[in-house]
């Protein structure tokens, strides 16, 4: 392609993995949406700069987790965990698949917001600890702290449900 990509052009291309991340992150197919919308528009308020980056994807996806996080504020004594999967089974036999998913997502909606963004960044995205310091604006070691909390709650919450 010649020359920088087109607003539009983004959005085409990054649009549905937005939506993906937001909703991993949000655990709520509307929310997800609101999320994605919310950084769309202030992307699109933001072109003129955003267009000349190397990887305006990139800065996307962090605008995404940043408005994620900073909804703990505005969300903070409103925010329900999932009251029904984010998907709904099918007729074909999956019911354990099924039930591990939704105890997944059941888990992940107890994490406090930057470690749920961590493990969502960590395992969906596929992204290193650096990458990740990057779009949450802190140390790698801070990722790494955050991670292994994450982690400690679930197995917590785990060993909790087991008893």
């Amino acid at each position: 392609m010649d020359g920088p990509m087109t607003y539009d052009e983004l959005v085409r291309s990054t649009e549905r993995r937005l939506l993906r991340v937001g909703l991993m992150l949000t655990g709520n197919v509307h929310s997800a949406e609101d999320l994605t919308q919310t950084v769309l528009a202030r992307a699109h308020r933001a072109w003129d700069w955003i267009r000349d980056l190397d990887h305006p994807e990139a800065y996307l996806r962090k605008m995404l987790v940043n408005e994620f996080l900073s909804w703990r504020r505005i969300l903070k004594n409103r925010e329900l965990p999932l009251a029904e999967p984010v998907e709904r089974p099918s007729d074909e036999d999956i019911g354990s698949r099924q039930a591990l998913k939704d105890a997944t997502w059941q888990l992940l909606t107890k994490l406090p917001r930057q470690q749920r963004a961590v493990l969502v960044l960590r395992y969906y995205e596929d992204l290193s600890d650096e990458e990740i310091a990057t779009i949450l604006g802190v140390a790698a070691g801070t990722v790494r702290s955050n991670a292994s909390r994450a982690l400690a709650n679930l197995r917590d919450h785990l060993s909790t449900e087991e008893d």
